[in-house]
């Protein structure tokens, strides 16, 4: 199992410290530094900014929105930053959720998984060097009747095959990224839930393209806390929890929410969700449970956080992303080199 480190969103007053945090991580040798979208930062210019401030690490969109770039723009920009970064680009792609779909975007959020398929085949096709001529339900290249024609990507990415993961939290998304990724960027993950909620569904569409799970990556982000007082430690993710169980997306397209009630949290993701829905944040909060908490994140000790490593390797995890939690740029440091303690106590380095 390799650990990398997700640095989140940018633009909430921490850059400096991101970009030590990604620097240290470097020095540590993790494998992999994430940086996310939403509505703020873009994930391009970020990785970019690390890339050229680091010297080993992969850098990785976790992720690109899918419904923020055209394809053939986002293979445009894998290629430039493979190429800029001497293949050290990682593609994570996602189609976001229906608030930011339909409200930042504009773009319609409706059958994500045939335009997820599409979305994929195209930068493919483009990243391949193939003259792109595309025909399909969300996108027609080059448009018909018109004065386009099929044309070639220019630029030479560093390597011929860019490593492509997607987001995904559902059954079907889980199997369609099985059958059509590199990777799943898996978010909230509970070592002893991960076969059910995750790996047979991705094993699934490993089979149906007639592939194994070797060479897969099974990616989730899981934050992380050094300290004694694994109650108090647990407290600091409760609003965290509660925004994604509790806000994210619309009461029936909540995949975070639906995704506790699969961990068999099915009273609490609701009650979660009614509180916090109804503008009652600190209650949607209080009502996370601590069990759901502790089971998607490693807190305490670095000898309890060995221990929760050697889970999630047994449960099938080949990337442990590190989201390092702390008030301070000192203590976020110290949680990534507990992190890589942890490893070598638990024998996974």
């Amino acid at each position: 199992m390799r650990l990398g480190i997700n640095l989140g969103y940018w633009g909430a007053g921490m850059d400096a410290d991101n970009l030590a945090v990604a620097q240290e991580a470097d020095r540590l040798g993790y494998d992999v530094c994430w940086a996310a979208e939403a509505y703020g930062s873009d994930a391009p210019t970020v990785l970019a900014w690390v890339a050229a401030q680091t010297e080993r690490i992969d850098v990785g969109s976790a992720i690109l929105q899918i419904p923020a770039r055209q394809p053939a723009m986002t293979a445009m920009t894998a290629a430039t930053l493979d190429s800029l970064t001497k293949g050290r680009f990682r593609l994570g792609l996602g189609v976001s959720g229906p608030q930011v779909s339909e409200g930042w975007y504009g773009v319609k959020f409706d059958k994500p998984l045939a335009r997820t398929r599409e979305y994929v085949e195209i930068v493919r096709k483009a990243m391949s060097r193939e003259r792109l001529s595309y025909e399909g339900e969300h996108w027609t290249l080059p448009l018909p009747g018109g004065p386009g024609k099929p044309i070639k990507l220019t630029v030479h990415p560093e390597r011929e095959h860019i490593p492509l993961y997607i987001a995904a939290i559902g059954p079907k998304n889980l199997e369609q990224t099985g059958e059509i990724a590199d990777g799943a960027l898996l978010i909230f993950p509970a070592a002893e839930h991960l076969e059910a909620t995750a790996l047979t569904h991705i094993r699934a569409g490993r089979e149906k393209a007639g592939l194994t799970m070797e060479g897969f990556d099974v990616c989730p982000t899981v934050p992380l806390a050094v300290g004694e007082d694994v109650t108090g430690l647990a407290d600091m993710f409760r609003p965290y929890t509660a925004l994604y169980v509790g806000g994210m997306g619309s009461r029936k397209q909540n995949f975070y929410n639906q995704l506790a009630q699969r961990m068999g949290y099915e009273k609490e993701a609701a009650e979660i969700q009614d509180k916090y829905l109804a503008g009652d944040k600190a209650g949607a909060a209080a009502a996370v449970p601590h069990s759901l908490i502790d089971s998607t994140t490693l807190l305490g000790s670095v000898e309890r956080i060995a221990d929760g490593m050697r889970a999630y390797a047994e449960a099938g995890v080949t990337t442990l992303t590190l989201a390092p939690a702390g008030f301070t740029l000192d203590e976020r440091l110290t949680a990534l080199r507990a992190g890589t303690e942890a490893m070598e106590r638990a024998g996974l380095a």
